[in-house]
């Protein structure tokens, strides 16, 4: 079978992932590289070895050699890119989250269905060896119906400034990038179950936090801690009309002892933690047991996920499996996070 001809739009701190899981497979060609800032874009062509770059995303998507693209632009892009480059005839696979609103986000549900292409969301955390170990106890009924997740991902320091930090461009803070992957774990664990209401808060008091001194953190591409009017923490209490619950916070920067990530699924056959590692509980002959599966990668590991997505990608383009994460969970998701910060802004439930 042919390769799959990649180009990659947005050269920024994400993209680097993506170029070495595409450099990792075989079925892959890596063709172009497009990015505003056109020397950063012919580093990573220089890097990745790919032979063209582009500092307008319009012109690479009118390439007919390119097959497929990744879109690692901010997320204000992601709609009027991923429309574009399905509208082109091209393959999408583009970074969480699908875009900034609802709106955009059935904009681009609908270009899928009428262009018959495919568009694959960015949601990396399903592809952990951990998750898909979990999956298959899951499916085989050993956990039974999960009624109550909690999860939880705290960054006492780390806001990454730049476009992240600016909420016209980003759509918002820590609950629109970090949120987005936890709450995305949960439900799709739950089965994707669909949303009644949801309850949240937001806060904004500790800012960039630029004095702090002795403590390293990650900074975009375009760090500029000057700008920043996004949120420091959310949290929210989502209710499912199957009544199941999922209950989640999430920070850039708190006054908490030290960074946290946990995700915790339970239901009336048992329960998992997926984070900080993969452990399962369970009860046999009258005992409670936890049982921790023997696998390489019991927690999140970065490389070995956008290896198995990009994967996943090529695999679906080249019609040898079905998207794990389709446009409509896009959509779903969009509508969850758009909820949260509806509540949070008006201090009540938001209802469905």
């Amino acid at each position: 079978m042919s390769k799959v001809r990649v180009a990659v739009i947005g050269a920024g701190s994400i993209s680097n992932v993506h170029l070495t899981a595409y450099a990792a497979n075989p079925n892959v060609e890596l063709v172009a590289i497009c990015d505003l800032n056109g020397e950063r874009a012919k580093g990573k062509a220089e890097q990745y070895k790919a032979s063209r770059t582009f500092t307008d995303y319009k012109e690479l998507l009118a390439d007919p050699n390119i097959d497929a693209v990744s879109i690692c632009t901010w997320n204000k892009t992601h709609a009027e890119i991923s429309i574009a480059a399905l509208e082109a005839g091209k393959h999408v696979l583009c970074e969480k989250p699908l875009c900034k609103t609802v709106e955009e986000a059935l904009k681009v549900q609908d270009a899928v269905r009428r262009t018959g292409k495919l568009l694959q969301v960015g949601y990396v955390r399903r592809f952990g060896q951990n998750v898909q170990t979990l999956r298959k106890f899951i499916d085989a009924g050993e956990l039974g119906d999960i009624y109550y997740a909690k999860a939880s991902c705290l960054r006492r320091l780390g806001n990454p400034g730049g476009w992240f930090a600016d909420g016209e461009r980003s759509g918002g803070g820590p609950l629109i990038d970090l949120g987005v992957h936890i709450i995305d774990l949960c439900w799709y664990l739950m089965g994707k179950p669909k949303v009644k209401s949801v309850s949240g808060n937001s806060y904004r008091k500790l800012g960039n936090r630029k004095h702090i001194d002795n403590l390293a953190f990650y900074k975009a591409a375009d760090y500029d801690a000057d700008k920043n009017d996004v949120e420091d923490l959310a949290n929210a209490l989502i209710r499912f009309e199957n009544g199941a619950s999922l209950f989640v916070d999430v920070s850039f920067t708190l006054h908490a002892k030290k960074d946290e990530l946990t995700v915790k699924i339970y239901g009336e056959n048992g329960g998992a933690e997926i984070e900080p590692e993969l452990q399962i509980i369970t009860e046999k002959h009258q005992t409670i047991l936890n049982v921790t599966p023997q696998i390489d990668q019991p927690s999140f590991e970065f490389q070995q996920a956008f290896q198995a997505e990009i994967n996943h990608f090529i695999d679906c383009c080249q019609g040898n499996a079905e998207l794990l994460s389709p446009v409509e969970d896009g959509v779903e998701m969009l509508k969850i996070l758009s909820g949260i910060y509806q509540s949070a802004a008006e201090g009540k439930e938001v209802e469905w």
